[in-house]
């Protein structure tokens, strides 16, 4: 409607300005003073747009690229792409041999890049290895919860509660199942650390007798996530370039009890969890595939099959103290409820506080490019 009415008035001015002299008045005399006419404008110059299709050696960052790490990548990728078009690549790839330059030579003979879209956002995770109790106290008063049994998934994913008549309902959102009783909680965590957990997927326990367990996600609520970094930083309560995961972790902590629950309940989403023995591998990925620490992205998948192997080069960073660019090659391995959109990305770190401390930081401008074969 709003096009319509715009396409009317323009319409209507353009008739106005094509009308005679004499539907407006007299004519005015031959020698009657006339305005110049305005000056042309100029053109601006045009802006030839990027390749799509680079060779790998124009990549920003290719020359200083680990290869045979970066090989890997693609061995792990290769074990789940179902692109007919790679076949022939991953056919070849137990032959290369296991050195910097076959790997490099490798590489170039086989693939070419396909720049995706324009710029969008690279952010990074980890594996947190956090405390935990199995029964509560002031510090420890978060329950990790199991998946209810009254969540089911419906068709395309939306989530229901069930009512004991039978009936369904959208499942509540987070302050109204933190503020519902648990009978039988899996552990005790803080709140603050309980919340980053969420937020990362899965992590590991550690117990007062030294046990550690695996706490993998089981389900979610089906509420959309919401960062909070934005709203706290708005809020004034964290200095507009020091929004990242340490930085909003030690205010909610020096903040526990209300004050950081209302903060933490900005975000409607509330991930369940299960509990399993530590193996001490990796956590594993939306792809069934464990997480190369450095080499696995989570992707949205509506844009990115899982197994594709892609060139990151992120700079720009926004938040202080962060490593001023990204640039490797990563396989798509994982997704989130915060990675939406064609250039998005978020780069798995590792386990623990150093590789947590890290993907705090991680928020810069990405482009994209997805490795195709050369035809």
């Amino acid at each position: 409607m709003r096009w319509a009415v715009v396409a009317a008035a323009f319409a209507a001015l353009s008739v106005a300005g094509c009308a005679t002299p004499s539907e407006h008045g007299p004519r005015p005399p031959a020698d009657y003073p006339r305005p110049a006419p305005p000056a042309p404008r100029p053109v601006p110059p045009t802006v030839p747009e990027p390749p799509r299709i680079v060779e790998l050696s124009a990549l920003p960052g290719w020359a200083a690229e680990d290869y045979q790490a970066a090989l890997g990548a693609v061995r792990i990728g290769c074990r789940i792409n179902r692109d007919p078009a790679m076949a022939p690549a991953c056919s070849t790839i137990a032959s290369v041999a296991p050195s910097h330059a076959e790997a490099r030579r490798w590489f170039e003979k086989t693939f070419v890049a396909e720049r995706i879209g324009t710029e969008g956002v690279l952010t990074a995770y980890f594996a947190p290895v956090y405390e935990a109790r199995r029964r509560p106290d002031p510090e420890f008063s978060a329950p990790v919860r199991p998946k209810p049994a009254d969540l089911v998934v419906a068709d395309g994913g939306i989530v229901l509660r069930v009512l004991p008549d039978g009936s369904a309902e959208p499942y509540p959102d987070r302050t109204a199942i933190e503020t519902s009783p648990i009978d039988k909680p899996l552990a005790w965590m803080r709140p603050e650390e309980l919340f980053f957990l969420q937020v990362q997927g899965s992590g590991v326990l550690t117990f007062e007798d030294g046990q550690r367990i695996k706490a993998l996600y089981a389900a979610h609520n089906g509420r959309p996530f919401a960062g909070i970094a934005n709203p706290m930083r708005d809020r004034g309560l964290l200095a507009r370039d020091n929004t990242g995961g340490d930085a909003i972790r030690g205010w909610l902590a020096s903040h526990r009890g209300p004050e950081a629950d209302q903060i933490m309940r900005l975000n409607p989403r509330y991930a369940f969890f299960r509990l399993a023995p530590d193996d001490g591998k990796p956590p594993v990925g939306a792809a069934n595939i464990p997480l190369p620490a450095g080499r696995a992205v989570a992707i949205d998948p509506a844009f990115h099959a899982y197994g594709q192997i892609l060139w990151v080069d992120a700079e720009a960073p926004l938040l202080a103290g962060a490593f001023p660019a990204y640039r490797r090659l990563a396989t798509a391995l994982d997704t989130g409820g915060a990675i939406k959109g064609q250039v998005r990305a978020d780069l798995y770190l590792g386990e623990g506080a150093a590789a947590g401390a890290e993907a705090g930081r991680v928020r810069h401008t990405l482009r994209l490019y997805r490795l195709v074969p050369r035809r």
